[in-house]
């Protein structure tokens, strides 16, 4: 794992110093660059992540909880890491305004769809009162 991990970083620093280097000479070209290897380094972490899931998922079962649960968990996961590359790759390309507004869309996101959650918490707490 400590192997793949510096693989990555190599492969993102190297993206980096290329990014750095053409935003000189074009700089939708460097951000093109930029979101290149993040779709790279993305995909091949929701690759890996199976296995993660799976035993979450064997866990929640095992648990007696609802597997929705689980399935809510993975979404707002995968909100926030899209979100946070989304507004970085903005911020990078100087779009500081629009970097913002896509947090508070990744926060919003997240709150909508832990809705369900929060109904079932209250009404757990309300049943046990």
């Amino acid at each position: 794992m400590v192997s793949d991990v510096t693989a990555v970083s190599g492969f993102c620093i190297a993206g980096a110093l290329l990014a750095v280097l053409l935003k000189q000479y074009c700089r939708e070209q460097s951000m093109m660059l930029s979101l290149g290897v993040c779709i790279i380094v993305f995909a091949g972490a929701v690759s890996i992540i199976s296995p993660v899931m799976e035993r979450l998922t064997l866990l929640f079962t095992q648990s007696g909880l609802d597997e929705s649960y689980i399935s809510l968990v993975f979404k707002a996961t995968a909100i926030c890491f899209i979100t946070q590359i989304t507004s970085d790759l903005c911020r990078d390309s100087g779009e500081n305004a629009v970097a913002s507004v896509m947090e508070l869309w990744g926060r919003i996101s997240v709150m909508l769809i832990s809705v369900p959650l929060i109904e079932s918490i209250v009404e757990s707490i309300t049943d046990f009162l």
